[in-house]
């Protein structure tokens, strides 16, 4: 009964040196508790700049001229504070995760976080190009489905490298992004959902897995 129980442990530690070959393990919950934080607080701001709550419809005014094309003013706002929410988000994310990798002295740029953020970039840069596209064409009611469609899709592709649920968070930003096609001008309020409280509830379920 012993050698049974202790080829089980063995088999249990040799799996889990594979896997941990194979796979980047380093990502923080914490990380994505924060990146949700900061997304909703960077939306928070667009509201507060449209003068009405993301709860409510987009007005076309505010996105697009009476005469035709983007309402540059608006879009610039819009532009600078995403690309704060993201260096802010991505900030936080390897601050989280190189501490956790630290703590459990785990190497944080080796080959599996390369392959990682390989499959992670192919289908975000694709997705900023199609975005891009769309703003040129004042499409602008597309773009937040767009992104988050493209977003799932990265992540499902990333998830074969580190854990599993990020599949599953991908998926969901996926059908949500589908869900957000039906109901154009609610954007702000696809993205709380989906670059948010997915995020918070994805961060706080690895935390409480893997951290605790």
């Amino acid at each position: 009964m012993n050698n049974q129980k202790e080829h089980l442990d063995n088999l249990s530690e040799i799996r889990s040196l594979m896997e941990r070959s194979s796979k980047f393990l380093s990502l923080s919950g914490i990380s994505g508790i924060s990146a949700g934080i900061i997304a909703i607080m960077g939306v928070t701001a667009a509201s507060i700049y449209q003068g009405y709550s993301f709860f409510e419809r987009t007005r076309v005014t505010n996105l697009l001229k009476p005469t035709g094309g983007i309402n540059m003013d608006f879009m610039l706002f819009f532009s600078i504070d995403a690309i704060i929410v993201i260096i802010l988000a991505l900030s936080t994310s390897v601050f989280f995760t190189m501490r956790k990798a630290k703590k459990r002295k785990l190497p944080v740029w080796d080959s599996p976080a390369k392959r990682l953020v390989w499959s992670l970039s192919v289908p975000l840069v694709t997705g900023g190009v199609f975005c891009l596209v769309l703003l040129r064409y004042s499409l602008v009611f597309l773009i937040t489905p767009s992104m988050l469609i493209f977003y799932g899709m990265a992540l499902i592709n990333a998830g074969k490298y580190t854990h599993n649920e990020v599949s599953v968070l991908g998926l969901f930003e996926i059908l949500l992004g589908i869900v957000a096609l039906f109901f154009i001008g609610y954007g702000m309020l696809f993205w709380v959902i989906g670059f948010g409280l997915f995020h918070i509830i994805y961060g706080t379920f690895m935390y409480y897995k893997y951290e605790r």
